[in-house]
Formats: structure tokens, sequence, C-alpha cells
């Protein structure tokens, strides 16, 4: 959601209507698609995402996740064609992600790159785009690239974490994510260092464009998330359990929801 006001505040002439079909084709049927799509195959028995005790899944899972799917494909087309071969292309990788057939997820780098491409720069670039009703070749330029790589940076710094308290669970199931390959340390560091780069991107976003003040308005949001990541990591030096679900839960949300204001802020300026 962050991702998709970002691209609205950034769009100028945007097309209502298309806009609003975009935010329900992304937010009401393909995200939800592909968590359960997810959820169906990865029959997570510990704490995944935000539920701390998921409940068990059926088929009748799989068959709802595969009908939001083709509901969030034909809205789209209502948008155009290119933004529909988007919403196709994000669902068939979400797909893959998990799938026992292929399931990228046993490959760290290749899943990072995966998360780290389609659910930030690719989901901001075809949004944008769309808003405007024109083709994606046709605005292209590099503050529109600039964007959507800050957007990949904010999602690849918060995506290890989500996986630092699963190492278990996923080495069992045979699964090799990028915080297994990092360890609980490198994870937070690379993630760290995602961040860095993101703030970095942001301040040249906004600088080319004698805009700097949105730059200090995202660091004034940024302000609670380092405070609680901070928090977390010293916790952890002290004891290793505190990459847990409950610490990974909080950042989580604190640093969502501080992206999210931030950018609704930017919309309403």
């Amino acid at each position: 959601m962050p991702v998709y006001f970002f691209a609205l505040g950034q769009a100028e002439d945007v097309d209502v209507v298309s806009a609003v079909l975009i935010f329900i084709s992304w937010h009401l049927f393909i995200y939800p698609a592909s968590n359960g799509y997810n959820s169906y195959f990865d029959k997570d028995e510990g704490s995944i995402a935000l539920l701390e005790k998921p409940p068990a899944t059926d088929k009748s899972l799989y068959v709802f996740s595969l009908v939001l799917d083709l509901a969030g494909i034909l809205l789209a087309l209502l948008v155009n064609i290119e933004f529909s071969l988007a919403v196709l292309i994000y669902g068939i990788l979400s797909k893959l992600y998990s799938h026992p057939s292929v399931r990228l997820k046993k490959y760290p780098i290749t899943s990072f790159l995966v998360v780290f491409i389609f659910q930030g720069a690719f989901v901001y670039w075809s949004s944008y785009s769309a808003m405007l009703g024109q083709s994606l070749i046709e605005v292209w330029d590099a503050r529109i690239f600039t964007a959507g790589l800050i957007c990949s940076c904010l999602i690849g710094a918060s995506y290890p974490l989500t996986q630092v308290y699963q190492h278990k669970e996923d080495k069992e199931r045979g699964d090799k994510t990028l915080s297994i390959l990092l360890g609980v340390n490198g994870t937070f560091v690379f993630a760290s260092l995602l961040f860095i780069l993101a703030a970095v991107l942001m301040f040249v976003y906004w600088a080319e464009v004698g805009e700097l003040r949105n730059f200090w308005l995202f660091v004034v949001f940024i302000v609670p998330v380092l405070f609680v990541f901070i928090k977390w990591i010293v916790r952890l030096r002290k004891d290793r359990s505190q990459a847990n679900f409950k610490n990974m839960s909080k950042m989580t949300l604190v640093s969502g929801t501080a992206m999210l204001l931030y950018f609704l802020v930017l919309l309403f300026l």
C-alpha cells in the first residue's frame, strides 16, 4: 500500500477511475490471492506474517486464491492491457515462489531478487503508468526509475527481517531463505545497508526537484522505525531468542505504518 500511494502522489493528471481500479485490483484481489496461494503450499504451523497461530489450510484456500487472482486480472483489464499483463506476471512469480515444482523460496538470492524487484519497483512502475493511462515506455525517465528503486530498497530491507525468526521451520521444509544465508547478525546488517541506500536515494530524488522538505519529512517519520529497530538489535545482543515473532511483528507494523503515513502526507501536500 505505501508503494501504491507513493505512485499516486507522484503521478500528475491521474485518471481517477483507473487509480481506484488499480487499488482494488492489487489490494483486494492480487495480494490476498498471492498470500493465500503461498499459505496453502507452505502449510505453516508456526507464526507467519502477522498471524501468531495460523489456521490449518485446505483445498478451499487454494481454489479461492485462484478465483481472486482471476478476478484481479479481469479487473486490471478494465484499466488497460499493459497493467493486466503486469498483474499476471506478478501473480505467476508469486506462485513460483512457493509451488513445490519450482519453489523459488529454496534459492535465497533468486527469491530475494523476485521480492525486491516485483513487490517494489515493478508495482510502482506498473501502477504509476497505468494511473496516467499511458505505457511505461511513454513515461519512463530517470526520476521514475529512482522512485521504483526506493520502493524496492524499502521492501528489500524489511523482507529478510520477516524471516529471521523462522530459520528452524524453513530448514525443516528444505527452504533456504536469505536470512538463513546471512545469519541473524548478517540479516540486520543487510537490512540496515538497504535502508541507508533507500534514504540516500530519497535524498537524491527530492533534491533533484528542489523539494528537500519532503526528505526531512521522511526523516521525521522514520525516527520511530529506527527506535524500534535499534531497540531490537540491543535486545538481540543480550538474548538471541529475541529474534522472534513478537519483535518481527512490531517491526513490520511500525515500519509499514510509518511509510504509509509518510506517502499519504506527501499525497495530501
